[in-house]
């Protein structure tokens, strides 16, 4: 028979966010067991991984990004507190590190978009129209590069924070209330997000869907 002191204990430990076994492969890590340690990245680096990849868009930035996750990680295990699962706050450290690159990257091609011709005219790059390969077939390419125009456009136009949780949502497949735990917001702010995301997805896509 289970006592008043034994259903209590057993509620608590059902109502945490961070399950027993990986409760104690996060507490034999933090004394320093690596088999722990690394049994513990197994179960959510490939999900950095391709969340980095996805956002970022290129391959070595992705990369970076995932070997500086863990890092991290390595660095504040001690620090953990079992307020939320160890792959929420793995993301949490992962997502951070994609936003504040993005930031960073924005601002680069903002400043590098400008170039000096030398003889004191600026251009934008952006403005400048790439001559069409003759050698492709306009009706067969005239669709597709327009959605993946169109599709390059909104993704740029989305904060950093929007193309992320639309970036969990939809390709994550991450629930709401998650990506809220990761954002360290609430549910409802990152459906908020997502729902600005969505809008100008469908605005830039109108013609095509």
């Amino acid at each position: 028979m289970v006592t008043g002191k034994g259903q209590a204990l057993s509620a608590m430990m059902a109502a945490s966010p961070v399950a027993t076994e990986e409760a104690d492969l996060v507490r034999a890590a933090q004394r320093g067991e690596q088999d722990a340690f690394t049994a513990l990245i197994s179960t959510c680096d490939q999900g950095v991984l391709r969340l980095a990849h996805n956002l970022l868009k290129n391959e070595q930035d992705a990369f970076d990004i995932y070997q500086e996750t863990f890092l991290r990680v390595f660095r504040s295990l001690h620090v953990f507190r079992f307020d939320c699962s160890f792959r929420t706050w793995v993301y949490r450290i992962a997502t951070n590190l994609c936003l504040d690159y993005l930031r960073k990257r924005k601002v680069r091609k903002e400043e590098s978009s400008l170039v000096n011709t030398g003889q004191g005219e600026v251009l934008d790059r952006t403005a400048v129209v790439a001559e069409e390969n003759p050698n492709l077939d306009p009706q067969r390419s005239l669709l597709s590069a327009e959605l993946r125009d169109a599709v390059e456009r909104v993704l740029g136009e989305l904060t950093p924070r929007e193309r992320l949780v639309f970036e969990m949502r939809h390709y994550q497949g991450l629930r709401l209330r998650a990506i809220g735990e990761v954002l360290g917001t609430t549910e409802e702010a990152a459906k908020n997000c997502l729902f600005r995301a969505t809008q100008k997805m469908r605005l830039a896509l109108g013609d095509f869907i």
